[in-house]
């Protein structure tokens, strides 16, 4: 049965096309898709990530405990509000989900997982958290709004609560900052600067209309998947997912090798994968044909071998076809692509096409 978010009334208030998106009822545009784009790209947008999941994790060897759980290393975490994405693993080193970790204080570490992975991503941290007797608390006391864009920061200081503005205002890429039970983060799933605000779900609706009467505009789930892939950042169980490694979907610079001696869950897998030579890569693809690039497409390198698109669309943006794909390894600049039986050239470049408004290919 489907969920509805604190903010689903909202959604239908404000004109939301309301599709389910892993188990929830979610808005997937309040008009136009395109418009929402562009008003993210040039202005401010808002988008209800209530459906994502907030952990908080406490306990004296917590820091252990995600040294041990993720591939990246929380070592790295030295100053409160310091973010970190990583992914977490398998045995076998397939991703089980990707997250931000953030280092909150020595006994306390907040988490934002993926709505999809909610469950076994919660029975699975519980299980690895026994053995260091690490507390796992499940926060669907709050709700999470996106506020992004060039615009988003400057808009979103003027409606945030007073402590939370000031606090806010200071912060760093990839810093957040908590002020009572609001929590503001300097982070994003589109590639434009902006925060992401954890709230009481009793203000959601409140602050919702707060934003929107500050000129921040909603915005659904087609345009941030439009976002997110011009961005080139990675969407679980499109991208990847338990059966894929890191070091194949464009990940493995999410994963700390050093120290050495630090065991984490799938290290031995990925070590063995790597010392055997990584078979494939995760590229960017630009479509020079006509046509739209879309996910499960065949890719074929001409004298190499072939791969698959893992997400595609048409930039509204670049006005043209972008995928996310991954191909063998020895792939050059030029492929082809597999679109209704016929092949049609794509250039193959960096998994980012767009990052703060403007074209970096």
């Amino acid at each position: 049965m489907s969920q509805k978010t604190i903010l689903f009334d909202k959604h239908v208030q404000y004109g939301g096309k309301i599709v389910d998106f892993a188990g929830w009822q979610m808005p997937i545009n309040y008009g136009s898709q395109i418009d929402e784009h562009h008003q993210v790209r040039t202005d401010a947008g808002m988008f209800d990530v209530s459906h994502m999941t907030v952990l908080d994790l406490t306990g004296d060897a917590v820091r252990p405990f995600l040294q041990y759980l993720l591939a990246n290393d929380v070592a790295r975490l030295k100053d409160p509000g310091k973010a970190l994405y990583s992914c977490m693993l398998n045995e076998k080193g397939g991703v089980i989900d990707d997250l931000i970790v953030y280092f909150m204080r020595d006994d306390w570490f907040r988490m934002v997982v993926n709505a999809g992975t909610r469950d076994k991503d919660i029975a699975w941290i519980k299980k690895q958290a026994a053995p260091f007797k690490v507390d796992v608390a499940v926060r669907d006391d709050l709700a999470m709004i996106a506020v992004q864009g060039p615009q988003a920061r400057a808009k979103a200081l003027k409606t945030l609560p007073i402590d939370a503005s000031e606090a806010a205002a200071e912060l760093g890429k990839f810093y957040g900052a908590a002020s009572g039970e609001w929590f503001v983060a300097r982070t994003g799933y589109t590639g434009e600067d902006g925060f992401e605000i954890m709230l009481p779900e009793s203000e959601a609706s409140h602050y919702w209309d707060k934003l929107a009467h500050a000129g921040v505009k909603p915005c659904g789930l087609g345009a941030r998947d439009t976002l997110r892939l011009e961005a080139g950042m990675n969407l679980y169980g499109t991208d990847m997912d338990e059966t894929v490694s890191p070091l194949i979907a464009g990940l493995n610079w999410t994963i700390a090798w050093e120290p050495a001696e630090r065991q984490f869950i799938g290290r031995d897998a990925l070590q063995k994968e790597k010392a055997a030579g990584v078979k494939q890569k995760f590229v960017g693809l630009i479509l020079e044909d006509k046509g739209v690039l879309r996910g499960h497409q065949k890719v074929v390198a001409p004298g190499v071998g072939e791969g698959e698109i893992t997400s595609g669309t048409f930039s509204p943006t670049l006005k043209k076809s972008v995928a996310l794909a991954r191909v063998p390894a020895a792939t050059g600049t030029e492929c082809q692509v597999d679109i209704r039986g016929k092949l049609h050239t794509a250039r193959v470049v960096k998994p980012v096409f767009v990052r703060d408004g403007a074209a970096v290919i």
